[in-house]
């Protein structure tokens, strides 16, 4: 029997288009393959291992799993976390791409602190490998990583991309929370 192909679809964010990878999963909800500020699909199948990158992708009008990045955009910052993610690397790395997803929205660390988060503070260079191989840009929030110094580092989908993510969720989390009393 023929695997289901993969689909994608894009959205607009206020850095650019995003474009999601997902495949299905198990329990019948999408599973993020790969995702980053691109309108190209073909920019994003390379980034996928081999042993998970479909054959052929469709293009969908619209996924459910945009709700979330829409709900991201819009300030909620949390709609991210449950999304179901699928990479494949070394345990090292599996490993780091989880500890990412535990990076609390406005609160990046550094590589070094990332490396220590992932057991291995003398692992600096493995751990920002884990931030530069990352896929599912947004949903493991590889963004939430800064250079030691505290400078921005790289990303994939440039560092205008990821200013504009730490500003965002930096804006989020300041914003007070209202409560209704009736």
């Amino acid at each position: 029997m023929t695997p289901p192909p993969a689909r994608f679809a894009t959205v607009a964010t206020p850095p650019g288009p995003f474009t999601v990878v997902v495949t299905p999963g198990a329990d019948g909800r999408d599973v993020v393959l790969a995702a980053g500020w691109t309108d190209d699909v073909a920019a994003l199948l390379p980034v996928v291992h081999r042993a998970l990158r479909p054959t052929w992708v469709e293009r969908a009008e619209r996924l459910p799993v945009l709700d979330t990045v829409d709900a991201f955009v819009a300030g909620e910052l949390t709609a991210i976390d449950d999304v179901p993610v699928r990479q494949r690397s070394g345990p090292f790395l599996e490993d780091a791409w989880e500890v990412l997803r535990t990076v609390p929205p406005g609160e990046p660390d550094t590589y070094a602190g990332f490396a220590a988060r992932c057991g291995r503070p003398s692992a600096v260079r493995a751990a920002a490998n884990a931030c530069a191989r990352n896929a599912a840009a947004l949903f493991v929030p590889c963004h939430r990583v800064l250079g030691s110094d505290g400078g921005l580092g790289g990303f994939r989908w440039g560092t205008p991309v990821k200013r504009w993510l730490l500003d965002h969720e930096a804006a989020a989390v300041r914003r007070p929370q209202l409560t209704l009393v009736v």
